[in-house]
């Protein structure tokens, strides 16, 4: 997987209600994709295949909510790098056009190299039963919820991943994440992605990287707050913005306990610089930044937010950070065409 062919769009849905049968693929709740097996008995059995030895250390989840042919590079990197800091972690993909024979081929050379990676599709009944979510959800199926002019699959996958960790706990990440060091020192974590430069206090949250045990009240309330306010016509309402809004209130009241880390630890550049990552040194001046900048990633962030939406026009050129990075997280470094593309130095 060359990352001079990361340019390849990715990651957003293509979801619009007046297209519902046609891109409905990707995140289907009872999709024709979909295994006989309760989707709760897969899951279980999943992460305790092997109750004995060291795996499943690490519950991870992920959500894709687009078509299987567009699970790409970027994607099965993101997941080389989640096993490169986490070799006895589990990742379950939660996508309906992901669980079948086919997708199973595209995840497979980590199954050959022993990592424990697998796809199912979702039960939204399940994962919201006796939450504030399963009335919203019931009445969405009967037609009776406005999805608004946002993609409903992007908005579904904003929900799921609150419900996944509701039920099971664990880790749960965007498909645009590069994971750059272990979580075994994180319990309970959320992450700020901007902070207000007088205050120094954090001014937005974001949802791309959730760390909860299973049944957190801060979980419960996310779900609450979904239900409750759920505008599908503003970007982000039901997503970053929701857990900002929860969050902010919930701050200083007794009963909950969890951790707000700064925007380096999983948000080290906003999303309209991402562009700078992917570039090569231009000069000297510009070298140091990026070896500084790259230091300092390395040595705070757990992980590095791509912003695909921004970035998957941008190629990665050679010397960049992007580059640097992927070099140290890959696993499948000498039998992937990207090692013959460019030579570690």
């Amino acid at each position: 997987m060359s990352p001079a062919h990361w340019n390849i769009p990715l990651g957003v849905s293509s979801y619009h209600p007046k297209r519902r049968k046609k891109n409905q693929r990707g995140f289907n709740s009872n999709g024709s994709q979909a295994k006989v097996t309760p989707f709760t008995v897969r899951v279980k059995e999943f992460f305790n295949a092997n109750p004995l030895n060291s795996s499943c250390k690490f519950r991870f989840f992920m959500t894709w909510i687009s078509s299987m042919e567009s699970f790409g590079d970027r994607e099965l990197f993101t997941i080389e790098s989640l096993f490169k800091t986490h070799p006895n972690g589990c990742l379950i993909i939660v996508s309906s056009s992901m669980d079948s024979r086919s997708g199973m081929q595209i995840l497979s050379p980590f199954l050959v190299k022993g990592f424990k990676v697998t796809a199912i599709s979702p039960d939204f009944n399940y994962l919201f039963n006796k939450t504030a979510a399963q009335a919203w959800y019931n009445q969405l199926m009967q037609g009776n919820v406005n999805p608004g002019e946002v993609s409903l699959g992007q908005n579904l996958s904003n929900l799921l991943r609150l419900g996944l960790l509701y039920r099971f706990g664990g880790i749960y990440l965007d498909t645009d994440i590069l994971v750059l060091k272990s979580f075994k020192k994180l319990r309970n974590t959320i992450g700020a992605q901007t902070i207000n430069p007088e205050t120094r206090n954090w001014s937005r949250l974001n949802n791309a990287v959730m760390i909860f045990d299973k049944g957190h009240p801060l979980l419960y309330k996310f779900i609450e707050e979904f239900a409750l306010t759920f505008d599908g016509n503003k970007w982000g309402h039901n997503g970053p913005y929701l857990v900002s809004r929860v969050v902010s209130r919930i701050t200083g009241r007794p009963g909950y306990n969890f951790t707000v880390l700064p925007p380096i630890a999983f948000y080290p550049v906003y999303w309209n610089k991402i562009g700078s990552f992917f570039q090569r040194p231009k000069n000297e001046t510009h070298s140091k930044w990026l070896i500084a900048k790259l230091s300092r990633i390395w040595s705070q962030s757990f992980t590095l937010h791509l912003w695909n939406k921004q970035s998957r026009r941008f190629e990665v050129e050679e010397g960049s950070i992007i580059e640097r990075i992927m070099f140290d997280s890959c696993v499948f470094c000498n039998s992937s065409s990207f090692a013959s593309t460019y030579s570690k130095t």
